[in-house]
């Protein structure tokens, strides 16, 4: 039930246009005096490496413990350019029908290879029993080899 004596005003124009509620907040004034309850330490507490002037902490910074990144031991060579494969090796590739085309796709969907954006390597280990051609990013020089033996081909996809 609406009051009688109140309107509403739903209608904007330019003399009733402003930010809704709450969007605007009066910028806090720090070190103005008790009164304004942010003044003498200008909430940044006593004493210490915090309150005082021109602090700034340093990532992974710890409070003068040893950081993390310097604690943990770091040896050998990391080479950020290196190519990661997924292997396959000859003899899992024996369950495809003779002429079939294998293809990486074929390889990630019968999960032989896991991860999905992985180049796949074919290595040659084990015998290849069936004729089969085989699409992959890389193979091994004896994986080659066999697949040859066995009358099959082999070509590399980008």
């Amino acid at each position: 039930m609406a009051d009688k004596g109140k309107k509403e005003h739903n209608t904007v124009s330019l003399s009733n246009l402003g930010p809704p509620k709450g969007s605007r907040k009066k910028k806090v004034r720090v070190g103005r005096g008790i009164g304004s309850k942010l003044g003498r330490t200008s909430g940044k507490g006593n004493k210490g490496q915090k309150s005082r002037r021109g602090y700034s902490r340093r990532r992974g910074f710890e409070g003068g413990q040893m950081p993390l990144h310097r604690r943990i031991p770091k040896r050998g060579f990391h080479n950020p350019f290196g190519v990661q494969y997924s292997i396959v090796n000859l003899e899992e590739l024996n369950v495809f029908p003779a002429g079939e085309t294998v293809t990486p796709e074929l390889l990630r969907a019968h999960g032989f290879v896991r991860r999905a954006k992985d180049p796949i390597k074919v290595l040659g280990d084990g015998e290849l029993k069936t004729k089969l051609t085989i699409h992959a990013q890389a193979f091994s020089a004896s994986a080659k080899e066999k697949i040859a033996k066995a009358g099959g081909t082999f070509e590399v996809v980008a």
